[in-house]
């Protein structure tokens, strides 16, 4: 079963409600058969990458909030990362356009790596204070995760996946997805933002059920014999 997953790789509700998510799926008996897949969002299409500007000063512009009421609403976000074993660190956090760092999502979803480029990703940004608009911290950061540092520069250098990008807004648009993150289940249910563990949990055993009945299967409870697939007990 399939669970897309709409979100921007600045926003900081997207990264709590990863770890949500997977705290979930940890739990969920069946999480060998769920295919998680990235899509992209963007909050800001238009922002303009400044290094020298941080997530504070630049929501303290655009809102109208002085720095101090900036801060004490941001702090409550840092705890809510905090609880989920997010370390975010928002005074270091870059401005940045986040365009190239969704083509970079894409390139890594071609070759296998979606979630641990998502996932690195959003470190990057929240925890390390990197700037994810700048093409070397990029190339280095797929590096990471392995991707081939010459394959990701030439994407990079090109407008390969820009297409890509642009379908996934478009299509949440098309759904109605108003803000991120935004999860889909088996194009059936819907959960919007980073909802606590236990909608996470009843969603996802909802969608699951109703996946196994579309496919003709009911698993039932049972003491029955049977060999298991290492072999044993036959």
């Amino acid at each position: 079963m399939k669970i897309e997953i709409w979100s921007d790789i600045m926003c900081p509700f997207c990264y709590i409600g990863k770890r949500r998510l997977e705290k979930a799926l940890e739990s969920f008996e069946y999480r060998d058969q769920i295919v998680i897949e990235w899509k992209s969002f963007l909050l800001n299409p238009g922002m303009k990458t400044d290094p020298s500007k941080n997530s504070l000063a630049y929501l303290s512009e655009v809102k109208g909030w002085s720095m101090e009421q900036t801060k004490q609403i941001t702090e409550q976000v840092v705890a809510m990362a905090a609880a989920e074993g997010l370390d975010y660190d928002m005074e270091n956090t870059v401005v940045a356009n986040a365009y190239q760092a969704h083509r970079l999502l894409h390139f890594a979803k071609s070759h296998g790596f979606g979630s641990p480029m998502k996932e690195r990703l959003l470190r990057a940004y929240f925890t390390e204070g990197l700037n994810i608009d700048d093409t070397e911290t990029l190339i280095n950061l797929a590096s990471e995760v392995g991707l081939e540092k010459v394959e990701v520069k030439a994407c990079l250098d090109s407008d390969a996946f820009l297409k890509e990008v642009n379908e996934d807004v478009q299509e949440a648009q098309q759904l109605g997805v108003r803000g991120v993150p935004f999860f889909v289940l088996d194009r059936k249910y819907g959960i919007s933002g980073a909802q606590q563990d236990e909608v996470f949990q009843q969603t996802i055993a909802k969608a699951f059920a109703g996946y196994q009945a579309s496919m003709g299967i009911s698993f039932l409870d049972s003491d029955g014999q049977a060999c298991d697939v290492e072999g044993h007990n036959c």
